[in-house]
């Protein structure tokens, strides 16, 4: 048996979901008489995450020492590298006290049932110049027009930290299932499966034959076991499409197109930050606890506009804080294109002897287009039967 990449900060995982059914009933039951607060679904994501064990080993939300720490030096104050601050950033002030403990309510479930319950080691209001401040170290903006930086200000200012008991999954398992998982499951899988080296696709978005030649190109070039695709399953930007029918599309394209065995199709519950850099190296934390050895990180990995260089998000990879902090290894990615002159996918940069006119090049704003008026993609962009999934969709709407 192969033995699997260790999980980031500790030498197992420590998934914060109670799976005591009866620890679970009685921790429910105690919540029912606790101070209540309706979470938003950033800090709902952050809670499913902690759950799953993708944020080991993070025992709960941070409190301003650690959030300001990770945002400007990309460690907490104990040392711990990490990329993005955990935080339950509330506009609810509702005369808590450190020490108590209270009922966190899903945002994403009719009737918002209880999803985790927090005991609060600190309660902070943080004024404009300091969520300014966190904007900007995590997103590299403060423009109210990146999705992410819109969404991160209107969450409120007051900061509740403290560790968590982590009841359910909200809505993912209910409406992703067979997708859903979490890293103790990847981990599980992996281990079964006998993959000591496996590399992790991210992706919000359909594969199209670019990121299908990326993941067999990696599979080859690091003499990886398999490939995870791994799926964003919450919350998106408008225009992105919606998770099952991503799925529908990408699982047509494994079955047709990867030899058997070498791909786990999977997804994680969280929403997407469009953070660039910084969520790049979230990702790799992550795919590291699932047990992944690699991560592709591509152009623009997790960006959104012109906000980010195209390769900014790998060059972040060569800080020494970063190579000393993580185990698992990047597989960095050119732009791909289609070669006319060689008939396959290809990374531009290793075909010298190309010039712009022998490249095959779509944008995704032009593919959209081209879905909504039912004309059919080309061959050197997308599977036929992946196409005609997403003009099935778009033509839908």
């Amino acid at each position: 048996m192969k033995n699997l990449i260790e999980p980031h900060g500790s030498s197992t995982l420590n998934p914060l979901f109670i799976e005591d059914i009866q620890k679970r009933e009685r921790i429910l039951q105690d919540a029912d008489n606790m101070k209540k607060v309706l979470i938003n679904s950033a800090a709902a994501a952050n809670v499913v995450m902690l759950g799953a064990g993708y944020f080991n080993p993070l025992e709960g939300f941070m409190g301003k020492n650690d959030a300001f720490s990770v945002a400007e030096n990309l460690v907490t104050e104990n040392g711990l590298f990490w990329p993005i601050p955990i935080i339950n950033l509330t506009k609810i002030d509702d005369n808590f006290a450190v020490g108590e403990k209270i009922a966190l309510l899903d945002p994403n479930i009719e009737g918002n049932p209880i999803i985790a319950v927090q005991e609060i080691s600190e309660i902070t209001s943080l004024n404009d110049d300091e969520l300014q401040l966190l904007t900007h170290k995590i997103f590299g903006t403060t423009d109210t027009e990146h999705p992410g930086v819109a969404n991160f200000l209107s969450l409120g200012n007051v900061m509740l930290a403290g560790n968590i008991q982590v009841l359910n999954y909200s809505y993912f398992p209910e409406d992703f299932p067979g997708t859903f998982y979490t890293a103790p499951e990847i981990r599980d899988m992996l281990a079964k499966a006998n993959w000591g080296t496996t590399v992790a696709f991210q992706t919000r978005n359909p594969m199209h034959r670019a990121h299908e030649e990326l993941c067999k190109m990696a599979l080859e070039r690091v003499e990886a076991d398999g490939v995870l695709i791994h799926m964003t399953l919450g919350k998106l930007k408008d225009g992105d499409i919606p998770g099952d029918i991503r799925n529908k599309a990408i699982e047509k394209m494994v079955e047709l197109y990867f030899p058997e065995n070498t791909v786990m199709i999977t997804g994680f519950g969280f929403d997407m930050l469009y953070a660039g850099p910084r969520e790049a190296l979230l990702h790799a934390v992550f795919r590291q606890n699932c047990g992944c050895t690699h991560l592709i990180v591509g152009r623009d990995h997790a960006g959104v506009g012109d906000y980010y260089g195209p390769f900014e998000a790998q060059e972040n990879f060569d800080l020494d804080i970063v190579k000393k902090s993580l185990k698992l290894k990047i597989f960095s990615a050119d732009h791909t294109a289609y070669s006319k002159k060689l008939n396959k996918v290809v990374m531009m940069r290793d075909v010298k002897d190309h010039n712009k006119d022998d490249f095959v090049l779509l944008s995704g704003t032009k593919v959209r287009e081209m879905l909504s008026n039912g004309e059919e993609l080309p061959e050197e962009f997308a599977r036929k039967e992946v196409a005609e999934i997403l003009m099935k969709y778009y033509q839908s709407l």
